[in-house]
This record gives C-alpha cells, structure tokens and sequence, in this order.
C-alpha cells in the first residue's frame, strides 16, 4: 500500500476515533500521528492471507483474528476462530479482555482493507500493543484461498505446501460456515479431538 493511502487512512481512523472518543473516557489517544505514521508505514503490521491460513490450520492460540464487519456479515462467514468486533463498537469497554493482550497477535481484516487500516489506526493509537491486518482482506481470501487451484503438470515442493496450506483452510471454512452458529465450537472440538487420534496422540 503506498504512503498516500496509508496517511488517508491514518487520518480518516484518527477522526473517526476523536468522534467516538466523547462517549468513552477511560480511553485516550496514546501515539502523535507521527508514530502512527510510522508504524502504518511499514509493511510488518500486515500479514499476508496465506499467513492468516496457516494460523487457522495450526490453530495458533498465540493469534486472535478480529472480524471488524458488522454482526450480520459476521453470520454469514468468517473465518474461523475469529471474534467480531464491528468497527462502529471498537471502543466498546467490553472489548478490552480482547484488545488489551500484548502477548496475542491480534489481526484485524473486513472485506478490504479499509476498515481493519483504519480500526488498527484506532488500537494502536491507544496504545494497544501486537495489532495487525490481513491484507486485502476477506475479498483476498476468497481469491487466494478459497479459489485457489493448481493447473500444470508438475508442481514444484513450495507450491504443493502453499497449495495443501490453502485446501486444508479452505476445507475448514467451508465446513464452520455451513453449520448453524450452536454447533461451530463443537465442531472445531471434534475435529481437534479427530486430528489428535490421527497423530497417534491423547487428549
């Protein structure tokens, strides 16, 4: 993303967090604009949707993802094993067990980039630590992960990892998506049990 976006962006988080700012007092604006600047300037509070997919197959309990759409894009699909923060309650205080754990990579992402840029700008400007987006977001996901085929007649070891990294992502997606909200953590509890069995471990 090139520097002039990301300052339009900055600038747009930061005057949609001094709007929400009045209603929410035990928050206050941490970072100048500089710092933020900097830190949105740099290309390591993105993570690529490949990255996101190997945290999703690994369920990596050192990463939280952050669904910023609303409630109702949320329940169509997401992806699993993130929360829903919808960016218009971001300042919410019950967000905060969430928001406020340095140790947990927490990855923000919507449809685009837009609204996770600009609900990173909020977080980090309060001073939250270990923020970070999916880039593109779900409409690169959809793209890379759950379009992703291969075509040819050889594959080469890097592509054949990146490849079954994407299938096995994709597999997950699509089985939580199609399930009613009750039976996804079930599901996800089983399947974990399923994949220890299948390692020759134990609970």
């Amino acid at each position: 993303m090139n520097t002039r976006i990301k300052i339009s962006v900055l600038l747009v988080g930061v005057g949609i967090l001094l709007a929400f700012l009045p209603y929410n007092a035990s928050h206050s604006f941490q970072l100048k604009p500089a710092g933020l600047l900097d830190k949105a300037s740099s290309d390591d509070m993105y993570f690529s949707v490949d990255q996101v997919a190997r945290f999703v197959n690994n369920e990596d309990s050192t990463v939280q993802l952050i669904d910023v759409r609303n409630e109702e894009e949320y329940k169509v699909c997401n992806i699993p094993g993130s929360i829903n923060i919808p960016f218009d309650d971001l300042l919410n205080p019950d967000w905060e067990g969430y928001l406020n754990q340095p140790e947990v990579k927490k990855i923000f992402y919507g449809n685009g980039d837009q609204t996770a840029n600009a609900a990173w700008t909020i977080v980090a400007g309060l001073g939250y630590e270990n923020n970070f987006v999916m880039q593109g977001g779900l409409n690169e996901w959809y793209k890379t992960v759950m379009l992703s085929h291969f075509s040819g007649e050889k594959i080469t070891p890097r592509e054949n990892v990146l490849f079954e990294n994407r299938f096995k992502a994709r597999k997950t997606f699509t089985q939580i998506n199609s399930l009613p909200d009750s039976l996804k953590s079930q599901f996800l509890t089983a399947r974990r049990l399923k994949e220890i069995q299948l390692d020759g471990g134990c609970e």
